[in-house]
């Protein structure tokens, strides 16, 4: 029994180091969101194999075999479920992960690399989602599917060859289906089972968690039990928590996909929801291409200027950083509020063709965006005194609080035609 502990133990170690930093066994330094992903994956992948035991990657036999999986497999719809959720709690933890690591400092010098690599994780995680989503092959995943390979087409340039690439034709249907199974139970894991091991890897060589100061020898514990302990109880907690939203919550599933009907609204997943809800008041080269481009660069080159990292280790970087971050979110959920708002009144007493605008609906409000941000940046550091790591914070999370408040209304507040409404005024829709 001891030598197979050992091996376990030896196992473990080639993740972690022998010894860590006391300081970094905190669960408020980082609320185990590393931990929660990395188990959230491995519950994707167990599933993920159980589930193509049953299923029929054809239009044909996918949504007989995701029928048969719920009806009369045992098990089969509880494990559906588990998939389900699992996905959606992890493009959840991943993007609370990054903001974790922006508020406590964590892409500065020697984990710039790995901050990219995050990056990437994410926009795989969201792919694999995606391709995912589609393969129930009934309405509301092939009318999802249709919103969202419609919106590649506004890209510019390639925008139609990458629409017609990933729908393997001009249109929805095997070729499609094709596609994203293989991408999905293929392509996107392979690399993201690269990517993390290498995330892993450089989280280690870094010195593990950042922390508030550079311990000494005295300051180290061993890993095992006091770190492995508190993994193991954060994972086991999630792991109970899914397994028991899945007894209780069904994953959805609609009639067999139809493309004759379009169903009233038609919504993207809601983890693109935000986009589409963008794409309601932009012209749709800068909803889809051109904010999302701007903002994913501007994240890539975070690490890379100075004096954007905060303090390591200190959420927010300080009390006064603290404060700045509640006026960010609150002043960011409020713009994007009033903007919906008042776009959704000027849309009433404006013709949409009109409206919808290169200049009027896309490059006036980029312009006004960037020149409000450097506006603001430049009143936080040079007149109020506040750090450039803090404005580049705030800066952050404001765009993050709007990204939020769009996917919230788009969720929950987008009725029929996309027009808005109250929740429960749709449900006769």
């Amino acid at each position: 029994m001891s030598s197979s502990r050992k091996s376990i133990t030896d196992l473990v170690l080639h993740l972690h180091p022998k010894r860590v930093s006391a300081e970094t066994l905190r669960l408020t330094l980082s609320w185990g969101l590393g931990g929660m992903a990395t188990v959230l994956a491995g519950m994707l992948f167990i599933t993920g194999v159980m589930l193509l035991l049953a299923y029929q990657p054809t239009i044909d036999q996918a949504y007989e075999s995701v029928l048969v999986l719920t009806r009369e497999i045992p098990f089969g719809r509880w494990v559906r479920n588990i998939h389900h959720w699992s996905a959606n709690l992890l493009a959840a933890v991943a993007v609370l992960h990054m903001v974790r690591v922006v508020l406590t400092g964590g892409f500065g010098p020697g984990r710039r690399l790995n901050w990219v690599i995050g990056l990437v994780l994410l926009v795989l995680l969201l792919a694999a989602n995606f391709t995912g989503y589609l393969l129930p092959w009934d309405q509301l995943a092939y009318w999802a599917v249709t919103i969202c390979t419609s919106m590649l087409g506004y890209i510019p340039l390639c925008g139609h060859w990458l629409e017609t690439l990933f729908r393997g034709g001009d249109e929805i249907g095997p070729a499609t289906l094709a596609n994203f199974f293989v991408l999905h139970a293929a392509l996107l894991p392979g690399l993201m089972l690269i990517l993390s091991l290498w995330h892993f890897w450089l989280v280690r060589r870094a010195g593990g968690l950042v922390r508030r100061k550079e311990d000494g020898p005295s300051d180290a514990v061993p890993t095992s039990p006091n770190l492995l302990m508190r993994e193991a109880a954060v994972g086991l907690s999630l792991i109970a928590f899914v397994l028991v939203l899945a007894m209780v919550a069904d994953a959805p599933l609609l009639e067999q996909a139809n493309p004759g009907m379009s169903p009233n609204p038609a919504k993207a997943p809601w983890y693109f929801q935000g986009f589409q809800e963008l794409l309601l008041h932009l012209h749709p080269s800068f909803a889809i291409f051109v904010w999302p481009l701007l903002a994913f660069l501007a994240l890539i080159c975070l690490p890379f200027a100075r004096g954007t990292a905060l303090t390591p280790g200190v959420w927010f970087g300080s009390h006064q950083g603290r404060l700045l971050a509640i006026l960010a979110i609150l002043a960011g959920a409020g713009l994007a509020l009033s903007a919906i708002l008042l776009d959704g009144l000027l849309l009433f007493s404006t013709p949409v063709n009109a409206a919808n605008t290169w200049i009027a609906r896309g490059l006036f409000p980029t312009v006004a965006l960037i020149v409000l941000m450097a506006g603001a940046y430049v009143v936080l550091v040079r007149k109020l005194g506040y750090s450039r790591a803090e404005a580049v914070m705030a800066g952050v999370l404001a765009v993050l609080a709007v990204l939020i408040v769009c996917t919230v209304v788009g969720v929950w507040f987008r009725g029929p035609e996309m027009l808005l409404s109250w929740p429960w005024a749709q449900t006769g829709a």
